[in-house]
């Protein structure tokens, strides 16, 4: 993928410098970069490794002296790290996946497939499942009956979709994901003991063994456009409703979207987040890695959650929630000082007791 400072800076919305026409064909950071390589020195720290690689053109911050870092040429952007998205999809070789379908694929004769669809390897296409226009369908994917691809979809290796799953344009999974698995739904034929400890907060009442009977699910699992799904993550299906996922929602890998969720639109869910059946998330909410999050539960809009954080009560609109359980996040960094200083407490506290059994000793 070969560009011109000048075009890369047209694509961009940037300032170009210098030697415009240089042609680069790659990017790299400061001290790895060689002559064909645009460095990308976003910050003053990052460019002290310029004079260690072989950059003739990098990408700065804003207001850089680019002659005095002895560069040919340049790119500025406000805000370098933006920048950055457009400049990685311009620069991305791609997974190398062919065009048109592959002889392996098995493609079921009354799917349809939009125009320039590409299909790979060991992939499966169920009965009257809809490929949108320019989607690309990777090896050994597989794609259930009914279901519903947008235009521009673009499925890595192993990627599977349930029967009547709906998803909108430009859906992007990586390898492994799974949507419309079945939803973790069992009963027992009486009161279980799971279900008494939710209500007493402890006490399981008289022991009885009793096997679990399945709840099918009979909802699946409706997305919308622009969503991507990392690497093994999974979104189970409704079990009578749709499982919902709005707009612009990207998940990280190992996430798992319990039954009857609903996730408003330009969510960030990071890696290791699990969240509990028939929660709603509401918009531009992040869950940062490793949170838990329980059933039944409403998180507003803006909420952010560090990482690790076990959320076991509904969260308000813009509230910054840390901890488990999950506070907001100022009184959590209050409690965990006052956690550290305890161990300097006792330690006072048993020489104030010596202190005093002395002193009564002696009277």
């Amino acid at each position: 993928m070969s560009y011109s400072i000048k075009e890369i800076a047209a694509s961009l919305g940037a300032e170009a410098f210098g030697n415009t026409d240089l042609i680069v064909s790659g990017v790299a950071e400061p001290a790895m970069a060689q002559v064909s390589d645009l460095a990308l020195a976003m910050k003053p720290e990052f460019a002290a490794g310029l004079p260690m690689g072989r950059a003739r053109a990098a990408m700065l911050w804003a207001g850089a002296d680019w002659q005095e870092l002895g560069l040919e040429a340049a790119i500025t952007a406000p805000r370098p790290r933006f920048a950055m998205a457009g400049l990685s999809a311009m620069m991305d070789p791609g997974q190398g996946y062919a065009p048109g379908i592959h002889p392996s694929a098995v493609i079921d004769p009354t799917a349809q497939l939009g125009d320039g669809v590409s299909v790979g390897p060991l992939a499966v296409i169920g009965a009257d499942a809809r490929i949108g226009d320019g989607s690309v369908i990777g090896p050994h994917c597989f794609i259930g009956n009914d279901a519903v691809l947008g235009a521009g979809a673009y499925l890595r290796e192993g990627v599977k979709i349930g029967a009547r799953v709906t998803i909108g344009a430009r859906f992007i999974a990586q390898p492994g994901a799974v949507v419309g698995g079945d939803g973790f739904s069992f009963v027992t034929p009486e009161e279980s003991t799971i279900e008494r400890v939710r209500d007493s907060l402890g006490d399981q009442g008289d022991l009885a063994s009793q096997s679990y009977a399945r709840i099918h699910s009979l909802g699946s699992v409706t997305i919308g456009d622009d969503v991507e799904l990392g690497a093994n993550s999974c979104i189970d299906r409704g079990t009578v409703r749709d499982t919902r996922i709005g707009n612009g929602v990207k998940f990280d890998n190992l996430a798992q979207i319990g039954h009857n969720v609903e996730i408003g639109n330009d969510c960030l869910i990071c890696a290791q987040v699990g969240v509990a059946g028939s929660t709603r998330i509401g918009n531009n909410v992040v869950l940062g890695g490793q949170t838990g999050v329980s059933d039944n539960l409403f998180i507003g809009d803006h909420a952010i959650t560090g990482g690790a954080t076990k959320v076991l009560a509904n969260v308000p609109a813009g509230r910054v929630m840390l901890g488990y359980p999950a506070m907001k996040m100022e009184t959590h960094i209050e409690v965990y000082k006052g956690l550290r200083r305890l161990p300097r407490l006792f330690r006072d506290v048993a020489a104030l007791q010596k202190a005093v059994s002395k002193s009564a000793k002696t009277d």
